[in-house]
């Protein structure tokens, strides 16, 4: 089970622990370099809590993280043996007769399972990516075919389309979603979201953001934040305006797309790390 450093609730989907029953899985931490370091161990508190109780076989491996190669690669190598050793230790579900072990990886969209599996597969096989990835939720559409991550032992990891619970806890859950990419922008609304975004920065006194736009200061309206962007970024667009003479060409600024901008740098991690729970 993949889950989000940086939304260690909002990025859990709560119908999966009841899926999952008393089957043995891994819960696994994923862009801890976006998670506030200084809040890491209360995300991965918060990301276990409720999946290691009474008659779940779960375990926390904490946490991935791309950017820090040397780290990324000694937690990754701990997942296979990890993930066997929980297989063997039930009964139930190991068979004497079995050769091999055949893994789901599950979360919310865009949370980074293509990934996972392509970095598994590179760091045992020495292979290439088998599955696509992208920076956008449904790049995965349906359960594919089993892809093999390591040969001593012999695994195979299946990738899947991200799940969503039906109905979201609340409005705030949604927010913290889209921010992340699990929801579609445009579902939402990119000003909606940047605005959102902008009080949550301001919330937890993240103020990366006024020196990356060179704004005096830290604003509470988004209106200047995205003027702000607009012009750095030169996201202008034409529009025609009728006047007494006819139609006139005028270049505006083109709020949209800063508001695009500016989550996409949240997104990079380039307006600091937070962590939205």
């Amino acid at each position: 089970l993949l889950s989000g450093t940086h939304i260690p609730l909002s990025g859990r989907n709560p119908m999966l622990q009841e899926v999952l029953g008393i089957r043995p899985h891994v819960l696994v931490l994923n862009k801890m370099d976006l998670a506030d370091p200084h809040r890491k161990p209360v995300s991965a508190r918060a990301g276990l809590a409720g999946w290691g109780s009474a008659g779940h076989r779960c375990q926390l491996c904490l946490c991935l993280c791309k950017q820090q190669l040397r780290s990324f690669s000694r937690v990754s190598l701990q997942i296979v043996p990890l993930v066997a050793k929980l297989v063997d230790d039930s009964p139930r579900y190991h068979r004497a007769e079995s050769t091999d072990y055949s893994i789901l990886v599950i979360g919310v969209p865009n949370v980074g399972k293509s990934s996972l599996i392509n970095s598994l597969r590179r760091l045992h096989l020495k292979k290439g990516k088998a599955t696509a990835v992208g920076g956008e939720p449904g790049v995965t559409k349906a359960v594919l075919t089993r892809i093999q991550v390591c040969e001593k032992p012999l695994m195979y990891l299946v990738d899947t389309p991200g799940v969503l619970p039906p109905r979201l806890e609340d409005m705030e859950t949604g927010m913290k979603l889209a921010l992340c990419g699990a929801i579609r922008d445009h579902l939402v609304g990119e000003d909606i979201m940047a605005d959102y975004l902008l009080y949550t920065l301001n919330k937890q006194q993240q103020f990366g953001y006024v020196q990356r736009y060179g704004l005096a200061e830290a604003c509470d309206a988004i209106e200047p934040v995205l003027r702000r962007v607009a012009l750095a970024r030169g996201r202008t667009q034409k529009v025609k305006v009728l006047t007494g003479t006819g139609n006139v060409n005028v270049t505006t600024l083109d709020y949209p797309a800063a508001a695009y901008e500016f989550l996409r740098d949240f997104r990079a991690g380039r307006l600091g790390r937070v962590t939205l729970d």
